[in-house]
């Protein structure tokens, strides 16, 4: 057995580095009994390593290549023909071609092979890199053979491999390519078989493509191909497709295009019975594998033959269940306005501050809300929750129309419980509209915060972990405290009564979003505020600014005491940071970035608000607001008064103003006390990290990040770990960053998106939720990355999700548009404290609407005009 050339049958599995992708797979396809794989073998990654290691001309283009950057399109088309240019010129060596030429003896010179490519960084479980190499087919000779090996070895640097390495972040000079020569089969039809649908990736439909001739009139998009769909051993749906063309290998080699016979172009290219003998091969092959599989096949004389087989990179893991059952999974991150992955460090940390039972997938948190749909009352409450977000109620009410989860008989007593669980809308509304309750909650919250503070510095080793697992107890105990539930429960139940009565009775739609404007004790719209704040501190030092303007360093605070007013600035950013240096984008993951560890981040938006406004403009803006709300409620209260029954309607109307004004503000409190905890246990864990990099167990502080909190535990205890465990935690949290998260996933893996039902919307309209009332035009500003915030005053932000960061960017726009959300999520709260028209849960608004063109935002009917 030769390093420079092994046969299909020689492969071992730990020969990735060899062989490549491709290569590797086809070795172990062919292990499998009764499955049919042409025979061949792989030009291994040392006879690639041979033939450009004396290349000199190769090596200089490789360092020019490396210096390159994604944007230098034009210089990388250039450098890589070059480099392709001297792999092909090069002679081959010697031993290369010698052990070529021993096995295709053996194989038989005389036959015709496909020559394909396979690099090391391909069919890889987080990059596909499919396509990215050339395939030859129907060569014969070996002289042919020799030279397509080098035309392989050079479609490593096709433009489209390159750009593809630097979008991934692989080093072109680490990524080695082997070359495929297998046996060609000249099939009647081919195609690809996904044993899981790609569309909505549901592991138990298996879809399979197929037309006629060879596969690769399919793959290179020439011809329309017919689609069949298989579930639990049965047809479930066929497509077929009007094929007029068909690719066909020629006798002396090479491939031609061929019209197909009228009469034979509309009908099916495989018999219901092939269909279903394909579907099990498929079946056999993903239980080797072990995971859902892209499959390429062909059929010749009535066998089917595999030449490839890939795992589906794009599929989103399933929250693992421990029985068969039908289960359905609620991603929690819809909710929370984090959708990005999450480190392990983080899950852990959130998996321990909720109630409700959790499972994770693909870095992202999820509710089995199973048992709940199995009874009417719980079918019942998660509906009325869709109230408020459509898209889920619309993935809800397919669930429930398919019978996917059975509903049990209603036992009364279980009814019972669940609804005294929940006090109803009615009752929670009952409440007395005392501001003085959201004072004292605040209050006590804060005081424990400050006890924390103060017992956690005497804490280190074991006892600090013990110590934080009994505070998060303290935590969960404010989280869910009754009376805090009660009080924003009471101002949203009080704000969908004024929407509802002042429509019934006024003809007036989402009264209650002009009577949220203002509203005291909102931590999170104060925090924007107070950002104005600032910058009113910075206007009159023209010196600081120009220093604001121009630092990249993360130290920059203390480069101001050199200036003029750099005294003022200094402080004045360090109480802001005192207050709210806790937060930062997607800050439910304790392992973010805070804006205290990285206050640069805050600059852009201190600079924005200094060219924005003119000074005490959060002053006018809260005022205008407060006003705004006060003459809508006396406005209301007088047409009230108006109508039969009106004393009692105004009367009713008014301690329902009073119980939103009052209390709606709250509703941001709970979670800034949660993340101000966060913080405060992160400073701690992160001095224990700082210990495990000197006792040389990790590398880095930030390594810990990647360990759940038990064991980050366990390493400190034990000053041991497995550092593998770690490199593969990154790995996986790097797959999982490219993952879209759904709203909603069964335990057969489909991806459920709910879909707006609307009448009467313009032409070209983008439909979302209206969240927050009024019609707004400007220029949308596509953004989605906080720290790259660059507006004017008045533009509309588009982007995929708003925590409560986000929120000082809120004072500088006049619209929101964001792809997740629902009525009562962070961004829709702070819109309508702050008068903005915002439409959420915008489906790929990010992507439908371009940066800077003009847009028009209904946020009262819930739309989107590009104008």
């Amino acid at each position: 057995m030769s390093s420079l050339v092994l046969s299909f049958q020689e492969m071992e599995q730990t020969q990735l580095l060899l062989v490549g992708g491709k290569g590797l797979n086809l070795g172990e396809l062919s292990k499998i009994e009764g499955i049919q794989v042409p025979e061949g073998f792989c030009v291994t990654t040392v006879g690639y390593q041979k033939a450009i290691e004396q290349n000199e001309t190769y090596h200089a283009l490789l360092d020019r290549l490396t210096m390159l950057k994604i944007e230098d399109r034009d210089q990388i088309g250039e450098i890589s023909r070059k480099i392709r240019h001297a792999i092909t010129e090069v002679e081959m060596p010697s031993d290369v071609v010698k052990a070529v030429t021993h096995y295709l003896s053996q194989f038989g010179e005389e036959h015709a092979y496909a020559v394909r490519s396979s690099a090391t960084a391909e069919d890889l479980p987080h990059a596909s890199f499919a396509g990215q190499q050339d395939t030859y087919l129907n060569i014969i000779g070996k002289e042919a053979i020799l030279q397509h090996i080098s035309k392989c070895w050079a479609s490593l640097f096709t433009d489209r491999a390159v750009i593809y390495r630097m979008q991934n972040g692989f080093d072109h000079s680490q990524v080695y390519l082997s070359v495929i020569v297998q046996r060609m089969v000249f099939p009647q039809a081919s195609g690809i078989l996904f044993t899981a649908d790609p569309m909505t990736s549901n592991r138990k439909l298996l879809s399979i493509d197929a037309s006629f001739g060879l596969g690769e009139a399919l793959v290179s998009g020439l011809v329309s191909a017919d689609g069949y769909k298989v579930q639990d051993g049965q047809i479930v749906d066929k497509r077929i497709a009007s094929k007029k063309l068909a690719i066909y290998g020629r006798k002396e080699g090479g491939t031609e295009t061929k019209q197909i016979e009228p009469e034979q172009q509309n009908t099916q290219t495989l018999t219901d019975q092939q269909i279903l003998q394909l579907a099990h091969i498929g079946r056999e092959i993903e239980a080797y594998f072990g995971q859902p599989q892209d499959i390429e096949w062909c059929l010749a004389d009535d066998t089917f033959y595999i030449v490839q087989s890939r795992p589906i990179t794009t599929l989103y893991p399933i929250p693992e269940a421990n029985d068969q059952e039908n289960h359905v999974y609620l991603s929690v991150g819809h909710q929370q306005m984090m959708t990005d992955a999450m480190k392990p460090l983080g899950l852990s940390f959130f998996l321990s501050t909720t109630l409700a039972p959790m499972h994770t997938a693909g870095g992202r948190l999820f509710v089995d809300i199973t048992s709940r749909l199995a009874s009417p009352a719980g079918r019942e409450a998660l509906l009325n929750m869709g109230q408020s977000d459509p898209l889920f109620e619309d993935a809800l009410m397919t669930i429930i129309e398919r019978d996917f989860i059975k509903l049990l008989p209603n036992d009364e007593k279980e009814a019972g419980k669940s609804n005294k669980a929940m006090p109803s809308a009615g009752a929670r509304t009952q409440i007395d509209s005392d501001p003085a309750i959201v004072s004292d909650l605040i209050k006590r919250n804060q005081a424990s915060i400050e006890e924390l503070k103060q017992n956690i510095h005497t804490k280190s080793g074991s006892d600090l972990f013990d110590f934080i697992v009994d505070d998060m107890q303290q935590l969960k105990k404010i989280l869910f405290d009754p009376q805090s539930s009660a009080v924003f429960m009471a101002a949203m139940d009080a704000s969908a009564w004024i929407n509802e009565n002042m429509n019934k009775w006024l003809g007036e739609k989402n009264a209650a979003d002009t009577l949220s404007q203002s509203v005291p004790n909102n931590i999170t719209s104060e925090m924007g505020l107070a950002l104005l704040d600032v910058a009113d501190v910075i206007r009159p030092y023209p010196e600081v600014i120009e220093y604001l303007q121009h630092t990249k360093n993360d130290n920059f605070l203390d480069g101001l005491l050199k200036l003029h007013g750099g005294q003022e600035t200094q402080k004045a950013i360090h109480d802001y940071l005192d207050k709210y240096g806790m937060r930062c984008a997607g800050e439910i993951d304790i392992t973010r970035t805070r804006w205290s560890e990285k206050p640069i981040t805050l600059v852009p938006l201190i600079l924005g608000n200094i060219k924005n406004f003119e000074p005490n403009a959060s002053q006018r803006k809260f005022e205008q607001g407060r006003q705004e709300a006060l003459q809508k409620e006396q406005e209301l209260l007088e047409r009230l008064q108006q109508l039969p029954d009106g004393e009692q309607k105004a009367k009713e109307t008014k301690r329902m103003i009073d119980l939103v004004r009052n209390f709606i503000g709250y509703r941001e409190y709970p979670k800034y006390g949660m993340v101000n905890r966060y913080f405060v246990y992160k400073q701690a864990l992160l001095k224990e990290a700082q210990q495990l990099v000197q006792a040389g167990v990790i590398d880095e502080k930030e390594d810990v990040y990647y360990l759940t909190l038990a064991e980050f535990h366990e390493a400190v205890r034990t000053n041991k770990l497995d550092y593998q465990l770690i490199s593969q935690r990154k790995d996986d949290h790097k797959r999982y960053e490219k993952l879209t998260l759904p709203r909603m996933i069964t335990s057969d893996g489909e991806i459920i998106a709910g879909k707006y039902k609307r009448e009467n919307l313009p032409d070209g309209a983008i439909a979302g939720l209206a969240v927050s009332s009024g019609v707004i035009e400007g220029r949308a500003r596509v953004i989605l990355n906080m720290e790259k915030a660059d507006l004017e005053d008045g533009d509309i932000l588009v982007t995929a999700f708003t925590d409560p960061s986000w929120t000082p960017l809120f004072v500088s726009i006049k619209g929101l548009v964001t792809e997740v959300g629902g009525l009562m999520t962070h961004g829709a709260v702070i819109a309508r404290e702050y008068g903005l028209p915002a439409v959420v849960g915008v489906e790929n608004a990010t992507k439908l609407i371009q940066d800077r063109q003009q847009i028009r935002v209904h946020g009262t009917e819930g739309y989107i005009e590009i104008l």
